[in-house]
């Protein structure tokens, strides 16, 4: 296992609470350190005559004293570090990607607004780290139209045959096989197939759905044939599905471990680092905690798709 730690921020909030135990459970499956970081936002200024605040040290940080209290009794729990920064949360939270294998966080933290699905933080990490984020939402999130499944362990990942991602792929893998949970695959394709005759005159597809949706299939099995076979123990079976990618995604995430889907390639004329949004509406809507994994560096891809 890999020795880079599995990091979880905090602050005090319920939702940070949850990530944490999330955090703690992954740290101790991959037999990894486990690193729990309060980033303290602190006015650099403060009105004529009020009181000046001072960053606590780390050993008073009271956020950090509740995270050990919470974890002092935890069975199994591997070595923890407990840190404090002072800074922007947006900033530094991605920074400490850099040298994790996780980062875990909460959908929302105490600042911004009760109705927000996703906080600023979130959205800032997951776009941004350079490890795969997990951002584990609040509890009691309505899944409609959820497709009945077998019981048991189960892990959702999404698959673009139009552009696959070894990197999402291979982490889909390595958590099911973490967790023993089967894998779940989710590849969509677009239907109806719009063809335009003329302003206002759609003509009828020129293929037939279940050609498409066969074809679609085949392509998918290709690309997790070399994952199988690194994964022999894992069973990955799933369906294409037609039409919106994140609408199946965010169905199947109702009693699932977690749902997998990649961020979003950086292109030629866009290089920056942005949310596709497939993973916006997963991250916005899923029942499960949900991972979002970087593309790997061209030098290392052996697809050279684009995600979508």
């Amino acid at each position: 296992m890999s020795t880079q730690p599995v990091v979880v921020g905090v602050d005090g909030s319920e939702d940070s609470l949850r990530a944490l135990d999330w955090a703690a459970d992954a740290a101790r499956r991959r037999a990894a350190p486990l690193r729990a970081v309060h980033v303290r936002q602190y006015a650099a200024w403060t009105q004529p005559g009020g009181p000046i605040v001072v960053p606590p040290e780390p050993d008073e940080d009271p956020v950090l004293a509740d995270v050990r209290a919470r974890l002092a009794d935890r069975a199994g729990l591997p070595e923890t570090e407990y840190v404090g920064l002072d800074g922007a949360p947006g900033v530094l939270l991605p920074e400490l990607g850099a040298d994790a294998q996780l980062l875990v966080l909460g959908s929302r933290g105490r600042g911004g607004f009760a109705s927000l699905l996703l906080g600023s933080n979130g959205l800032a990490a997951a776009r941004d780290a350079e490890c795969p984020v997990v951002v584990v939402p609040r509890p009691g999130r309505e899944v409609h139209e959820a497709l009945p499944v077998e019981p048991g362990p189960r892990v959702v990942v999404g698959l673009n045959v139009e552009g696959p991602d070894d990197a999402v792929l291979g982490f889909a893998f390595a958590e099911a096989a973490l967790r023993d949970a089967r894998l779940q695959v989710v590849a969509a394709y677009p239907w109806p197939i719009q063809t335009w005759a003329a302003p206002g005159e759609i003509l009828p597809p020129a293929v037939d759905q279940a050609a498409v949706e066969s074809e679609t299939w085949i392509l998918a099995e290709g690309f997790l044939a070399p994952h199988r076979e690194r994964h022999p123990d894992v069973r990955a079976d799933g369906y294409a599905a037609p039409g919106d990618a994140a609408g199946h995604l965010v169905a199947a995430s109702k009693d699932a471990e977690l749902v997998v889907v990649g961020r979003h390639r950086r292109r030629l004329l866009a290089p920056a680092r942005m949310l596709g949004s497939v993973t916006q509406a997963v991250l916005l809507h899923a029942a499960a905690p949900v991972a979002v994994v970087p593309d790997l560096p061209p030098e290392e891809r052996t697809d050279g798709g684009s995600d979508g």
